[in-house]
């Protein structure tokens, strides 16, 4: 529940800081431009991101007879969690990671690389397609794209102040201009991008903690999903993937780990938090 509400939390926070934005701005209109632009454009994504991010990483749909372990292990937790079938795919990568993608569950998919399934034996793989569904099951890509949502709506915003500064915004708030002129352009420019990449890297972080707790219940194992984390954590390391940076966040692990300083900014918690907490779920402490 905690996780729950932080996500709550974090959401409302978005809201509140777009609406600050665009009362900073004060062009309505402008506000109103940037919040329908951003919609349509994450309501595209919505639909169709599966079939994008799917393609994207050549991922092949797999029958039972094509993968029965793992076609087997899908259906045993779909059936336990209550959650219609999804398609299972197999990206070749030599990387171990896995995702779940899907706008709902009635249309959702799991995909797994060919590292991850050397990687792992049974009882860790099932870990983490337990927590891929966790991710079905809760929801997490609507909730990931009303956050995309506000968030490049309020990027778009300060984009429109660094416009408005250079035509010149100095009109009065009644021409939707910035009331508080060159500050709250600059406040617009500078600082909302920031706050909202952190508020959406929190909301994805609080996601995965849910997601790690459900999962370790749903396969009835959390030391098996512990294990695997820590596997895959040093499989990413010594074999970063090739993957997109804004698809980073759909892994079960940050795949650009140990490539680049972004991890500072990581839509995934640390792992050994992530660990930590799931053992704690058996030993306590």
């Amino acid at each position: 529940m905690g996780n729950t509400l932080k996500t709550v939390f974090f959401m409302t926070l978005l809201t509140i800081l777009f609406m600050l934005i665009g009362g900073m701005l004060g062009g309505r209109n402008g506000m109103m431009f940037a919040f329908i632009f951003a919609l349509g454009m994450n309501f595209f994504s919505y639909w169709f991101s599966d079939k994008i991010v799917l393609s994207m990483y050549r991922a092949k749909e797999v029958t039972e007879s094509d993968a029965p372990e793992l076609y087997s292990i899908v259906r045993n937790l779909a059936q336990k969690g209550g959650l219609p079938m999804p398609k299972v795919y197999i990206i070749q990568n030599p990387a171990p990671n896995a995702f779940a993608t899907g706008r709902n569950p009635q249309n959702a998919a799991v995909a797994v690389t060919t590292g991850i399934l050397q990687l792992l034996n049974r009882d860790e793989l099932e870990g983490v397609l337990a927590h891929e569904l966790a991710h079905i099951h809760g929801r997490d890509i609507l909730i990931g794209t009303i956050a995309a949502t506000f968030a490049g709506a309020i990027m778009m915003l300060a984009d429109w102040a660094r416009w408005a500064m250079i035509f010149g915004g100095g009109r009065d708030d009644e021409e939707g201009g910035s009331p508080l002129g060159a500050i709250g352009a600059i406040v617009a420019m500078i600082i909302a991008p920031i706050a909202a990449l952190l508020i959406q890297m929190a909301i994805s972080r609080s996601r995965e903690y849910l997601a790690d707790q459900r999962g370790a219940a749903l396969c009835g194992n959390p030391v098996a999903l512990a294990n695997a984390l820590r596997k895959i954590a040093y499989g990413v390391e010594k074999m970063p993937m090739d993957a997109k940076p804004a698809t980073a966040h759909m892994f079960i692990m940050n795949p650009l780990t140990g490539r680049n300083l972004m991890n500072l900014f990581s839509t995934h918690p640390p792992v050994e938090e992530r660990i930590r907490r799931l053992e704690k779920m058996v030993y306590g402490g």
